[in-house]
């Protein structure tokens, strides 16, 4: 995806050149100044959120389309950063994690879930949750294998399992964006070696619920199939409801990566730090990946998380704190022509703009941006196959209340 500036259009990434090789045989050289590949992703191109943050920044409107916060971190946190450094903590971590890290974070799987998981085996740090993503599927991938992946699906799902040889298989969310049990048992074939799910979801702000979970465990009870759970969300959950993790069904944790980021829950997506819970023989073949593509992480970092992460209150705090930035936006949002949908948890809201406009969301989140000044990211590219007259963009309320005001102003206007 890119863009041509302000007053042009967002548009597809260019297609890439010829496969060079067809069944073994070199393919007669083009004349060229560069070499042709066979792209290992053909249909990818820049993603969205980059496109639209370019975009932003060239129009100088609100930023609400890619999601970080536009606020601090805890200066306390900051600190400790320092003093690691200060410190002489500046050296390669051990390859999993430093150990002080990983026992704080068995300890609060412990605290939250009531299950604690092994810091010396089943305990990795990542680089970020994406990290963590890619090398899980990485580990236990296989080429023919099938991954059922659930639409809309946060984008680094599907290029994955396409780059170690696996075939996604997309479902969709059910109506209202509800996670679709039935769908994904339709979806299950002998060849599924991997389910993916995401809760709360990004993009469509929903959850599952304990039901949900106790439906999938019984789905996947008796076969090889492992789960991949991304609750990089977990704390941000609203309107007193719980977070419903597959580290509390035993038949679903005894098969599953859990991932989680340190960066969605302390404001700090630029260190790109998370972590991965599995049990022992699953961590086993995902450390094999992680040590060669990764290694080790930020050392200072993990320092000052491991003393942050003592004091609970840092995390228990979090989902009042974006429960009231959820309710401001969406209050704000009552005056416009914006019909906004239920959110449940995560810091995105999905409106639905089909009162203002007919145009496709890629084209009116461009004009959005360039005409009113406001980014938003379409629900379009969430989707293999986007499903026709939907209407929808995807606004982020991780912001300050003064960056939301000003948003809010904006998009009651149009």
């Amino acid at each position: 995806m890119t863009t041509d500036g302000c007053t042009g259009l967002l548009r597809p990434g260019k297609e890439h050149g010829p496969r060079l090789f067809t069944r073994g045989k070199p393919i007669p050289h083009v004349a060229s100044s560069h070499m042709q590949i066979a792209s290992k992703l053909p249909r990818t191109g820049t993603t969205i959120f980059t496109a639209m943050s370019k975009l932003a920044q060239e129009c100088g409107a609100i930023n609400l389309s890619q999601g970080f916060p536009d606020f601090p971190v805890d200066p306390q946190l900051a600190a400790l950063i320092g003093g690691a450094m200060q410190a002489g903590h500046n050296q390669y971590a051990p390859m999993p994690g430093l150990p002080a890290l990983r026992d704080a974070i068995a300890s609060k799987a412990l605290r939250l879930y009531g299950f604690r998981y092994d810091p010396a085996e089943e305990v990795t740090v990542t680089a970020g949750a994406t990290q963590a993503i890619f090398t899980a599927v990485a580990a236990v991938v296989h080429p023919g294998d099938e991954v059922v992946i659930v639409d809309p699906a946060y984008d680094c799902y599907a290029p994955a399992v396409e780059l170690f040889g696996g075939k996604p298989v997309h479902v969709r969310l059910g109506g209202n964006m509800k996670f679709d049990a039935a769908a994904i048992q339709r979806a299950i074939t002998p060849r599924t070696r991997m389910v993916m799910i995401n809760t709360p979801h990004n993009p469509a702000g929903t959850v599952l619920h304990e039901g949900d979970m106790q439906a999938l465990a019984a789905m996947l009870e008796g076969t090889d199939i492992l789960l991949l759970s991304d609750e990089v969300y977990e704390h941000l959950v609203y309107d007193g409801e719980r977070h419903a993790s597959a580290i509390n069904h035993p038949a679903l944790r005894q098969r599953a990566f859990v991932v989680f980021s340190f960066g969605k829950v302390f404001h700090a997506t630029g260190w790109k730090v998370g972590y991965v819970l599995a049990p022992q023989y699953l961590m086993a073949e995902f450390r094999k990946v992680h040590q060669y593509n990764v290694f080790s992480v930020n050392t200072p970092v993990q320092h000052a998380l491991a003393q942050y992460m003592d004091v609970p209150a840092h995390y228990k705090s979090l989902p009042a704190f974006f429960q009231a930035k959820h309710d401001r936006f969406a209050q704000g949002l009552g005056g416009s022509r914006f019909k906004l949908l239920p959110c449940e948890g995560s810091y995105f809201q999905l409106a639905d703009y089909s009162a203002i406009s007919d145009e496709g969301d890629l084209a009116f989140a461009q004009r959005l941006t360039r005409e009113h000044g406001v980014a938003a990211i379409p629900l379009s590219p969430f989707f293999h196959d986007p499903p026709g007259g939907q209407h929808l963009l995807r606004f982020c309320f991780a912001k300050q209340d003064a960056t939301l005001d000003a948003a809010i102003d904006k998009l009651c206007r149009i």
